[in-house]
């Protein structure tokens, strides 16, 4: 009788499903068809609709699909419209003509639950909560005098990663140390983070414990970020299928609430401590992390910036560069690992970028901040390993929040719009062998760099951009400087794509790590 009762209740739940999303959604295309052209669209099926094309990685399986259905077409996925972009044209369309059409974000379940009801910068709804927390972020926590006076802790951060990886070589056979380079290029991005929000190395325990010089804070923002990535990507199917996150199917969001509930004690023991050293040095200005800033505008608009909100603003600053859930962290590491990636397998390129190191910085010191203008060549390494290898291949997905027309096709309000930046940044009219990594063609070029949609276009464009950059500058620039790199088994390294948000290798770069010659008497100061 139970097992009866089971079926009948599923049976009449995908009935129900198969009105709203198939027939509903049937009456509405019939009726945008027939006032104006739609873009093409694959064969659908009952409810899911086209979450069956979506394989992994989905910008690969979305390139598929353009070749097939053209640089636009739209999807159904789950309960969901969908339009999928994949050329520069179409891209500029929709961030200039129709920037403030796709100024929203799509309000997706799972993600209203980690990021305070969709109250952060990156998923709240454009208007004036939008307009005021990009203020504040622009003008008070990312402007450049603000990235200025975020780098000598950036630069003591990349410092500890030098230091660190010298005494590994040091005590290694021949003084070549074989590293795994996502871990060392997550710890220092991290430690830097940490450091620009909190003030955190004032916790630091002095000895290099577990080989590793994050402090205490940073090690446990790093688990709270290992919990909380694989939730939400498991929440996903729920998001897109509402039935099934109606009943919590896979139990995922009780799992999220009790992260939520651990990150947001986190946040506020940060918010406390800086409280606390507020109150015995009185702030030091340039010094003042990025926390007690918001606490000095707490001061003089307390209903504006309750302690609720200045964590949504860490949230929101953790979530800016270019990635909904890991940060910078996660955005330099991997883009600093793809970048060793394609030097090790053109190593005459990276004996280019140690000898413009050489001539621009010397011998005498580590690479600075301030040097990192004079560096045309390094800076042609990470905008080519942006353009092979974008951090979020289909950046963070846009939501119409009024019927438009894409190249003369109708495009009803409330569709998400993917941009494929992967497909564009490899297209052979705009990008001459679009494969190969070729980090001149962004000094020949001088408007290549303009071509680049790793960070977004428009309204939502990152804003943690400038930041990023410098810090990726930073931490690959060192790297190039201090360190001679082999290959483990003198092969080249395998490129291999792997799944997730962000764009990650499919196997963890590991290289053997010897120090240069000429920055020996550097290194063994550190």
């Amino acid at each position: 009788m139970e097992a009866a009762y089971v079926v009948a209740t599923l049976a009449f739940l995908f009935l129900f499903s198969l009105y709203l999303l198939g027939g509903h959604g049937s009456k509405i295309n019939g009726e945008i068809k027939s006032k104006q052209r739609a873009l093409p669209s694959p064969p659908a099926i009952p409810v899911l609709g086209h979450l069956h094309l979506l394989g992994k990685p989905m910008h690969a399986a979305l390139a598929r699909l353009a070749a097939r259905y053209g640089p636009a077409f739209s999807l159904r996925l789950g309960s969901r419209n969908a339009v999928v972009v994949s050329s520069a044209e179409y891209a500029r369309e929709c961030f200039t003509e129709h920037d403030v059409c796709f100024a929203n974000c799509p309000r997706f379940p799972s993600l209203m639950l980690i990021s305070y009801d969709g109250t952060t910068l990156p998923t709240c709804s454009y208007g004036a909560h939008w307009r005021n927390l990009r203020r504040v972020a622009t003008v008070q926590l990312l402007s450049a005098h603000r990235v200025g006076c975020m780098c000598p802790a950036i630069c003591a951060e990349v410092c500890a990663m030098a230091r660190r990886m010298y005494r590994a070589a040091a005590a290694a056979p021949g003084r070549a140390a074989r590293v795994e380079l996502k871990r060392r290029l997550f710890e220092v991005s991290l430690s830097a983070l940490m450091e620009t929000i909190a003030r955190t190395k004032t916790s630091r325990a002095e000895a290099d414990a577990d080989d590793t010089d994050m402090s205490p804070e940073a090690q446990e923002l790093k688990a709270a970020l290992d919990e909380f990535i694989p939730l939400v990507d498991a929440g996903n199917v729920g998001d897109l299928l509402p039935v099934l996150g109606w009943f919590d199917v896979f139990g995922v969001r009780k799992k999220i609430l009790d992260a939520v509930r651990r990150r947001d004690a986190f946040l506020q023991r940060l918010i406390d401590g800086e409280r606390r050293r507020s109150l015995v040095d009185g702030g030091e200005d340039d010094k003042e992390s990025m926390i007690s800033v918001l606490l000095s505008l707490q001061k003089s608009e307390p209903e504006v910036y309750t302690d609720a909100v200045i964590m949504a603003l860490c949230f929101s600053y953790l979530t800016t560069s270019c990635t909904m859930f890991s940060a910078g962290t996660e955005t330099t590491a991997t883009t600093a690992e793809w970048a060793m990636s394609l030097l090790l397998n053109h190593p005459d390129a990276m004996k280019k970028a140690q000898a413009e190191m050489d001539a621009a910085v010397g011998t005498s010191r580590l690479l600075g901040a301030d040097d990192l203008p004079r560096l045309g060549y390094l800076q042609g390494i990470i905008c080519e390993t942006l353009r092979l290898y974008p951090v979020v291949p289909t950046l963070l997905p846009h939501e119409s929040a009024a019927d438009c027309t894409l190249g003369g096709h109708h495009v009803p309000r409330g569709t998400m719009l993917l941009v494929n930046v992967y497909a564009i940044h490899r297209d052979p009219v705009a990008w001459p062998d679009p494969a190969a990594f070729r980090p001149e063609r962004f000094g020949e070029d001088s408007g290549a760099q303009s071509r680049l949609l790793t960070f977004g276009m428009g309204r939502r464009k990152c804003a943690g951009e400038t930041l990023a950059l410098r810090t990726l500058g930073l931490v690959l620039g060192t790297l190039i400087q201090c360190f001679d790199w082999d290959t483990v088994d003198g092969a080249k390294v395998g490129m291999a794509e792997g799944v997730g948000i962000t764009l990650p290798r499919a196997v963890p770069l590991e290289a053997m790590c010897k120090p240069r010659q000429t920055m020996l008497d550097v290194l063994g100061n550190l």
